[in-house]
Order: structure tokens, then C-alpha cells, then sequence
């Protein structure tokens, strides 16, 4: 890493380098915790070199996914809580490349900011780091850029990509998806990073009012700040579990779009997802969601997952078992549905 590199020009401009340099520094150690053994280079380089393993694979697909974290990264900059937003931004990719069957090999981070910070964004990349091992991913590069005049100081987004790889004959495919076959939910630990705008309207958070932050009886004793900032589950490794036992046929990551939008993407043309909606578990913040901006209950399942992060389709005589793997690796794994004859892609009811 240069020492010598400086300009006062720039600086003058709004841009630091230097800073840049100590956030490298300032975040190495959390990211080398997420290597694996295909890293073979150190960060700071020009790109992040990953040598995968194809062992025991007949045709390698590599699988990518690309995604950001909305707006739930302005509540971060209001709470000045940064360490769990990068958990979310993982999440959000390789919870979708997991939909294919594929496991993550590595991820790629991008943080714009209005000015670099470097004990910031070492925080934020250390919540980066928690989500790369919590997936199994290495991240071997990102990249900090500093927008002054576009962005206020204080603000950042964040964005990044995961890599993942799947044998071709292992890749998910609804083909088999049949009439009878079981719609299993995967309880969400919250609002994940989807619906942002609508929630910051619903509780005015963009004016962080002293009541956002009020513990509140039905939200467990957390206030609204603090659980929806909660960071969005990472179902990989538990997901990854059933596959090696279980005949998955579809799945489906329940994020902007909620149910409407999502589930039907893992369904192919001529069945539909019929789904119970007592038997869906909706969490207390989106009951106080509906309640606070009075939103119709179509629109919030329209919008957020209810509660329901994931879900994935199995054959009836294999649900039993899903749900036993699935509960040993940690999950909330329950019944909410069936497949049926039908154009519909869902019906809820």
C-alpha cells in the first residue's frame, strides 16, 4: 500500500485518498476472516483472483446475483448504527443465487459515499464480513468512492454482487413441480431490506422522531428503529443442507414484491401456489406497519414478506423430513400451502 500518495488538489475538491488507505487498512482483518481456499490474493489489488473447486462436478454454471440494501441504509445513517447493514446487502445476493441450488464462492461490495470516514466504513464492511461467513463467501474485493456535491456527507449506499457455482445437473428446475407438492415457509427475521420507502412514510422516520425509539410491548421490548434494522436472514447454508437430501423443485426468495410478486417466479406455467393465509406467521412489526399507515392487507402482501423469507416447494411425502433438516440447521420451517392446477401463479386465502 503506497504512503506516499496524496493530493491536496483533490482534497481540496472533497476527496481524501489517504482516507481511503487507512479504511484498507482499518478493514483487512475482517476480511481475510472470510476467506476460503480459493482466495489466493491479499486485497488492494486491481481485482479479486477466486480459483474454484470443480471436483466432483460434471459441468460447473456459475451463478451471479447482484442487489442492494434500499433505502433501510438511510435508517443506519440516522440510528449511527453501521455494523449490520452489510449483513444485508450479502443477503440480498446470495439468497437469490441460492434459489438456483448454487453455493456462494465470493462477494463484491461497492459503498458510495458523501465522504469516506474510515472507522464508518470499516464498520460497514465488517457487517460485509459477517454475511460473507454467515454464507460461506469469501469477499475478495469491493471498492469505496467518495461523491461529494452528489452525496451529503453523512450519507453512503451500498451495493455488491456474490459469485456462486452449481453443477448443471443439480440446478433447480420447476419442470418436476407437480400437482400435490408442499409450499414450505422459512420464517424471516423481519422486514429484510424490502418496503424501506413505504415503512419511512408509515413511521416518518425520515424525520427521526424521539418515538421511533421507544421500546414497545408487542415488538418484544425493541423499539421500531431497532427491529427494523434488524438484518435480513441468510438461509444458505441451511437451504444447501436440504438440497443434499431432499427433492427441492422450486424456491423462492421473498423479497420487494412480497408474496405476488415472488413466489410465482419458482412456478411454471399451468400450476399455482395455493397458500393458507392463517397458516402464514406474520411478525408484530408488519401488523403494526398495516395498523400505523392503514394499508390494505393485499398490499402488504404485495410488499413484504410477512414473515416469510423464503419459500420452497417439495413433494408431500417428503415434507416431514424437509422440515426436520431444516429445523436442525437453525430454521423456522412450516407448512403454508400447496400447488394446484391453475394459471393463477398464487392464490392467498
Amino acid at each position: 500500500m503506497s504512503n506516499t500518495s496524496h493530493s491536496a488538489s483533490y482534497a481540496a475538491a472533497g476527496v481524501d485518498v489517504t482516507a481511503g488507505y487507512k479504511s484498507v487498512e482499518l478493514m483487512k482483518a475482517a476480511v481475510k476472516s472470510t476467506y476460503t481456499s480459493g482466495v489466493f490474493q491479499d486485497i488492494g489489488g486491481f481485482g479479486g483472483l477466486f480459483a474454484p473447486d470443480f471436483a466432483g462436478m460434471e459441468e460447473p454454471v456459475l451463478v451471479s446475483g447482484t442487489d442492494g440494501c434500499g433505502t433501510k441504509v438511510k435508517l443506519a445513517i440516522l440510528m449511527d448504527k453501521h455494523d449490520t447493514i452489510g449483513i444485508d446487502a450479502v443477503a440480498m445476493c446470495v439468497n437469490d443465487i441460492i434459489c438456483c441450488g448454487a453455493k456462494p464462492l465470493f462477494f463484491l461490495d461497492y459503498i458510495a459515499c458523501g465522504k469516506n470516514y474510515p472507522e464508518k466504513i470499516a464498520t460497514i464492511v465488517s457487517g460485509v464480513a459477517e454475511g460473507c461467513r454467515q454464507s460461506g463467501a469469501a469477499l475478495i474485493g469491493g471498492e469505496t468512492a467518495e461523491h461529494p456535491g452528489l452525496m451529503a456527507l453523512e450519507d453512503y449506499d451500498l451495493a455488491g454482487f456474490a459469485v456462486g457455482i452449481v453443477d448443471k445437473k443439480k440446478v433447480l428446475d420447476n419442470k418436476r413441480m407437480a400437482e400435490g407438492d408442499v409450499v414450505i415457509a422459512l420464517a424471516s427475521s423481519g422486514v429484510h431490506s424490502n418496503g424501506f420507502s413505504l415503512v419511512r412514510k408509515v413511521f416518518n422516520i425520515d424525520n427521526n422522531g424521539p418515538e421511533l425509539y421507544v421500546a414497545k410491548e408487542e415488538l418484544g421490548g425493541k423499539s421500531v428503529a431497532e427491529t427494523l434494522l434488524t438484518p435480513t436472514k441468510i438461509y444458505v447454508k441451511s437451504v444447501l443442507e436440504l438440497i443434499k437430501e431432499v427433492d427441492v423443485k422450486g424456491i423462492s426468495h421473498i423479497t420487494g414484491g412480497g408474496f405476488y410478486e415472488n413466489i410465482p417466479r419458482s412456478i411454471p406455467e399451468g400450476l399455482t401456489a395455493k397458500i393458507n393465509k392463517s397458516s402464514v406467521k406474520v411478525l408484530p412489526i408488519f401488523e403494526l406497519i398495516a395498523k400505523e399507515g392503514n394499508i390494505p392487507e393485499r398490499d402488504m402482501f404485495n410488499t413484504y414478506n410477512m414473515g416469510v423469507g423464503m419459500s420452497i416447494v417439495v413433494p408431500a411425502n417428503e415434507v416431514e423430513k424437509a422440515i426436520e433438516i431444516l429445523k436442525a440447521n437453525g430454521e423456522e420451517a412450516y407448512v403454508i400451502g400447496e400447488i394446484i392446477k391453475g394459471d393463477e401463479g398464487i392464490i392467498i386465502e
